[in-house]
This record gives C-alpha cells, structure tokens and sequence, in this order.
C-alpha cells in the first residue's frame, strides 16, 4: 500500500465517524472497498504502518488551512489511541503517544488543536502532546 493509500484509510474512517478502528478495517472496508485498495494490508500490518503517516497528514493539514478574519474560534479535542486498561500492552503509538486529561477524563494518545475562523475554515492545527494555546497562536500569526 502505497502512502497516499495509507492516509486514506485514516481519513475515511474520521470522515464516516467510525468508533472501532478493527472492525471498520476487518468489516467495512476490507469486504465492500476491495475493489479501491487492491493491495489492502493486512490489519495488523497496517497498524504496523499507521505511524508513519502522521507527518503526511500534518502536511495536507496545513494545505487546508485558510486566512485569518476578526472572529476566530479555538478548540481542542483529545486523539485517543487505545483505551485506558491497554495502555500497558498498546505498542503502536507507545514512544509517541502520552497519557493526558482532557473534559472527558483521562486518555492515552494526541492532542488536536484547532484555531478555525468564523466560517469554519481551519486557520491552524496542531496535533501535539503537549501545547498551550498562546504558543497554537503564536505560531499562526494571529494576535490575541
């Protein structure tokens, strides 16, 4: 599977608010998307895989983003990568991903921060362990 293929996959999945990466992969696209990915991997391989696509899809992030207006909006919502209990045998994302805490309790994985403008358009994004807000501004050029 080529890259572009692997970045896909991921994409698809956010995009059709899927909650269980296995079945989505196993059931859903390994039996109705075949005919697309001709050289689907197996699930484990791709998890093996997964992680070097993060610095790819930081680059296309940042193809996304738009210009700067008046009303800008900041969030920042937790990446999970497994559950709590498994964080002890969880490999893929163990020398990058860190236990943080977020509204919705304690989790094991990414920090996406978004600073979007008034029409919904992303302006900066940042998936990071650890950011403050101020540094997600600084870095965009837009002022407080």
């Amino acid at each position: 599977m080529s890259m572009a293929e692997i970045m896909t996959v991921i994409i698809l999945f956010y995009i059709l608010n899927q909650r269980d990466f296995k079945n989505f992969y196993k059931d859903y696209l390994a039996c109705f998307h075949k005919k697309d990915f001709p050289t689907l991997l197996s699930y484990t391989r791709f998890l093996e895989l997964m992680p070097r696509a993060v610095s790819p899809l930081s680059s296309y992030f940042k193809t996304l983003k738009s210009t700067a207006s008046d009303i800008c909006v900041i969030d920042s919502t937790s990446i999970k990568v497994c559950h709590n209990v498994r964080i002890p045998r969880h490999n893929t994302f163990a020398v990058v991903a860190e236990r943080g805490r977020g509204v919705m309790g304690w989790y094991f994985g990414f920090k996406l921060h978004l600073v979007i403008n008034h029409k919904g358009e992303i302006i900066a994004a940042k998936v990071t362990l650890k950011i403050s807000m101020i540094q997600l501004l600084s870095k965009s050029s837009l002022k407080i």
